[in-house]
């Protein structure tokens, strides 16, 4: 009897397709599209910032306009009501994260979790060293997520793109039409079996905005710190609505966002800021690059502030269910304000 022994495929292709398999089985179940009376409803949440970076609040549905592939279409869903938040943190991990970096992340999360997201606000906590670990799934009780958090014993490599691909489907089955997932690191990744590249169309097929904080070396030197005061961040009202003055216009009390930056003095290790924002721009969110983890705490209000503060815009799909990428572009009537929203779609 003769057999015949066929080469099985390599192990790191039989890793990608299963992560990918379920990342998108779970993504097209949760749609990109909410299906209501026949009609499909693409959501797109919306931030508008200044300038100075400050969130701007009083903008009317008609301020917005939105274009699907160049073509204008008709906003029919419009809010800017604080809404409760679906929100995933996924967590470095690994063993560059020394005991005074761990101490300072869990005290910005904590403060987080407990003093700025709202009481509806649902969470889920993942930990990410040589391979994505999911140690708390969904849950309104806090004290699950700071035990989670105050367990991890830092080890091995940075395994972060696989940590997305693997929080991405819990984040899309989140209760809450907001879903987001926050990523904290201080490296680049060493130890993902998907690329960067990867794991951008299994990022597109979702709902969820993607955030990533990432902390760039060592603090600075007296030298090379730069000299940057920020008024202390405000507690938020929630539930319910963010203040605001009267008329249109920016709440100038709101602490600005820093647009990312690194520097090289004193930094023993690097932070790859493109790709974390190939992770983060295409869903609406953002990257932050901040020096050192003393730094987390006002990163952490800002974001807590900008889930607080966005706007709601829906409007009916032109197109049929194709299995194709569909581009999304918001604009307002005030050209010198600054639109973050997800660039697309994936009608599945």
């Amino acid at each position: 009897m003769i057999r015949r022994f066929v080469r099985p495929p390599p192990v790191r292709l039989l890793a990608v397709l299963a992560v990918i398999a379920v990342a998108t089985a779970t993504a097209r179940s949760q749609g990109s599209l909410s299906f209501q009376g026949g009609v499909d409803l693409i959501n797109v949440t919306t931030t508008v910032t200044d300038d100075d970076g400050r969130f701007v609040q009083g903008l009317r549905q008609e301020d917005f306009t939105v274009f699907e592939d160049g073509e204008r279409q008709d906003v029919t869903y419009f809010s800017d009501e604080r809404v409760p938040v679906s929100l995933g943190i996924a967590l470095d991990a690994s063993g560059s994260m020394t005991a005074d970096k761990l101490s300072a992340a869990r005290s910005a999360i904590d403060r987080l979790i407990y003093d700025l997201l709202g009481d509806d606000d649902e969470l889920f906590f993942l930990e990410f060293g040589n391979r994505p670990n999911l140690v708390q799934e969904w849950t309104t009780n806090r004290r699950a997520i700071s035990r989670a958090i105050a367990r991890v014993t830092p080890s091995g490599g940075t395994a972060m793109f696989d940590a997305v691909a693997r929080a991405l489907p819990v984040a899309g089955v989140g209760r809450h039409p907001k879903k987001a997932l926050l990523v904290i690191s201080d490296g680049n990744d060493t130890n993902s079996r998907l690329s960067v590249a990867e794991l951008q169309p299994l990022i597109r097929e979702s709902e969820v905005l993607v955030y990533a904080l990432g902390v760039d070396g060592t603090e600075p030197t007296r030298r090379s710190r730069p000299r940057i005061r920020l008024p202390p961040p405000p507690r938020f009202p929630f539930p319910g609505r963010a203040p605001q003055l009267p008329g249109r216009g920016p709440e100038r009390r709101s602490p600005p966002i820093i647009p990312g930056r690194t520097w090289s003095a004193g930094t023993r290790e690097r932070v790859d800021a493109d790709a974390l924002r190939r992770m983060t721009d295409d869903t609406g969110g953002r990257t932050e690059i901040i020096r050192g983890f003393r730094g987390l705490d006002e990163a952490t209000s800002r974001l807590a502030e900008e889930l607080s503060r966005q706007y709601s815009l829906g409007y009916e799909s032109p197109r049929h269910r194709d299995g194709t990428w569909h581009a999304i572009r918001v604009e307002v009537t005030d050209r010198q304000l600054t639109v973050r929203a997800r660039h697309g779609y994936i009608a599945s």
